[in-house]
């Protein structure tokens, strides 16, 4: 399976974050037994991920699993959590008895709640007991529930949450908010006019806290948005509501953002 291509999203139960942690945290998700029998049936198969620039948390409450990560394979045991930030292409081999909670971070939002820097993730798969308690990670595997696991979850980061932002954090949230009400078509002296600064300031902030320069993380923004629209409504996509001069310029950047060219899917 691959993301956008395909609804990889089906396979797996999602729920927000509360709303003291909205802002910070784009989704709680757990691999669904039922639906990956319905939709995948007893075969094992592969979920390919495109770079979003998302600190995600991985807690196996399944089997061991290999997983790509910056081109590097590795096998994560029964016993192992990790955290990732998906800087990259990450691909994870999966098994129909495979168990995940995941926890999904916006850019920057590991930093808002525990201060962790994700500059320092970048093609890394980190321990995630050296980031939360070995006896938290415990407590949450012996839930008996999604519900369970992401209340005991949030209580935890709630409990480490500071509430006070970064000037440096603000500011990227903000141009980043933007961007994306320009209808992702802002170039970058554009964006340090409306912000109120230099292009070399918002180049400066973006790299200290995201880990990319603006233009490289909007050009995955923007490309990611696109696709996803043309995949869903392939008979209404228009190139130049994304900023793109015209379909070739899209289309490069798809072969850019996943490798693959349009024409070896099918929608």
């Amino acid at each position: 399976m691959v993301e956008i291509f395909d609804n990889i999203r089906k396979i797996y139960t999602f729920s927000d974050a509360w709303p003291e942690l909205a802002d910070h945290i784009e989704f709680f998700s757990e691999s669904s037994f039922e639906a990956t029998r319905r939709y995948i049936a007893d075969e094992n198969f592969s979920v390919k991920m495109f770079p979003s620039w998302t600190p995600t948390f991985y807690i196996n409450l399944g089997e061991p699993y290999r997983i790509s990560v910056g081109g590097k394979n590795y096998l994560i045991g029964a016993d192992d959590d990790i955290l990732i930030l998906r800087n990259s292409i990450v691909e994870r081999y999966n098994s129909p008895t495979d168990n995940i909670f995941t926890v999904k971070f916006y850019p920057g939002g590991l930093e808002a709640v525990l201060g962790i820097k994700q500059t320092a993730l970048i093609d890394r798969v980190v321990d995630l007991k050296s980031i939360l308690p070995a006896t938290l990670l415990q407590k949450i595997k012996q839930q008996s529930s999604f519900e369970g696991r992401m209340e005991m979850m949030q209580s935890f980061l709630l409990s480490h949450y500071k509430k006070k932002e970064d000037y440096y954090l603000r500011f990227v949230k903000d141009t980043i908010a933007a961007y994306s009400a320009g209808d992702m078509q802002f170039t970058n002296s554009q964006l340090a006019e409306k912000m109120f600064t230099t292009s070399k300031t918002i180049n400066r902030y973006f790299h200290q806290v995201i880990g990319i320069s603006p233009k490289n993380y909007f050009s995955t923004v923007r490309a990611r948005t696109a696709l996803m629209s043309y995949v869903n409504r392939k008979e209404l996509f228009t190139p130049f509501d994304f900023g793109y001069y015209d379909m070739s310029h899209f289309y490069k950047d798809v072969v850019r953002f996943t490798g693959k060219k349009l024409a070896e899917n099918r929608f």
